[in-house]
């Protein structure tokens, strides 16, 4: 499966926007296998804490809530404005790209934004 940022994106938000209890998130327009992948993911990563829960009925990843590095990357990533910028210079770079690279650009535009740089 193809690592998609905007899911990741997607489900920082959701987690941080529902005063979120710990459970099984589903995000529309994307299969439950999905949004288990990418959360995962993002526990590897260690923006969210959680639990795999998969079985042989499929996948299923149980977050727990945000960690601070969590917090970090939505609050560069929070804008729409400064996370497309970011997007558009990674597809204007040839569209590869490290998470590491992302959180690096997103915090430049960010602070560029904020501080008028």
């Amino acid at each position: 499966m193809k690592r998609d940022m905007d899911l990741i994106r997607k489900i920082l938000r959701a987690v941080e926007e529902s005063a979120f209890k710990p459970g099984i998130l589903q995000i529309d327009g994307y299969t439950s296998e999905e949004v288990a992948y990418h959360s995962k993911l993002l526990c590897d990563e260690e923006l969210i804490t959680g639990l795999d829960v998969s079985s042989q009925d499929g996948e299923g990843y149980l977050i727990e809530g945000l960690t601070w590095t969590g917090h970090d990357f939505l609050d560069a990533s929070r804008n729409d404005t400064v996370w497309n910028k970011a997007k558009e210079v990674i597809k204007d770079k040839g569209g590869g790209f490290t998470f590491d690279i992302l959180k690096s650009l997103l915090n430049k535009l960010l602070s560029e934004q904020v501080l008028g740089s």
